[in-house]
């Protein structure tokens, strides 16, 4: 389960200080998706970013299964599974050597990597990928590789920034998928989106953060119930008061 409590973070100083987190708060929890949603420039990115350890909170709380973010950063990343915005693939090495070397980094055996890496394959079905060099994948190679080297180390949370991004619809389909099953598992997922209908299949709950700040935190039903709307995506926007964060 990951638990945020009231989290700023501002960007600058004196009269050009950003707020770019002002306050946010919600629990994304197991064996549900949660989804963040907000228009470009609200602060999920920055969000997920404190989340996952890369960048440090001015003020609040984050715990990973009641873990501390602040006060034992190494033992959160252990417990998170994070594709991150920018995938980060190692271009000269193979997609079972990005794998690899990311499971090396977590210490685990090579009995058991063998184990995880070989169920990853399966189930992100890119046994046709594995040996070859990640240099001219395409973004569905890319992103099942790096969700594949994210999830090698097992973890029971799991945070997603735009996992469909780019994807075709066959590959967007099968992302779906994945991520049901990861549910089925029992784990904590948390993933941001701009694509509603995506949103509206796969999200228990849905957080939608404008201007740094949490709008709204309901399942589908109540958010369409909540705004009068029985479309999702006249539901973001009618919540966030603009259009602007339909473009992605």
């Amino acid at each position: 389960m990951i638990d945020v409590k009231n989290l700023h973070k501002a960007f600058g100083s004196g009269a050009k200080k950003v707020a770019a987190v002002d306050g946010v708060g919600f629990t994304a929890r197991d064996g549900e998706i949660t989804g963040l949603l907000g228009p470009n420039g609200a602060g999920k990115t920055t969000t997920l970013r404190c989340l996952y350890t890369l960048m440090q909170p001015d003020s609040g709380q984050i715990l990973v299964d009641g873990i501390d973010a602040a006060t034992d950063p190494v033992a959160v990343r252990r417990s998170l599974g994070v594709l991150p915005d920018a995938r980060g693939l190692y271009k000269r090495l193979t997609a079972r050597e990005n794998i690899d070397y990311f499971a090396r980094l977590h210490g685990i055996e090579t009995q058991t990597l063998h184990l995880r890496r070989e169920a990853l394959v399966d189930a992100l079905e890119m046994r046709d990928i594995l040996d070859r060099r990640t240099e001219g994948f395409s973004q569905g190679q890319r992103v099942k590789t790096a969700i594949a080297r994210a999830l090698v180390h097992d973890p029971k949370n799991v945070i997603l920034d735009e996992p469909t991004n780019g994807l075709d619809v066959m590959a967007t389909r099968a992302m779906r998928a994945f991520l049901k099953r990861l549910k089925g598992e029992g784990r904590c997922v948390l993933f941001s989106s701009h694509i509603m209908q995506e949103v509206a299949a796969l999200c228990d709950r849905i957080v939608v953060i404008a201007r740094g700040r949490v709008i709204a935190d309901e399942s589908p039903d109540a958010l369409r119930a909540q705004t009068g709307e029985a479309n999702l995506e006249d539901a973001f926007v009618k919540l966030i008061g603009t259009d602007e964060g339909l473009a992605a």
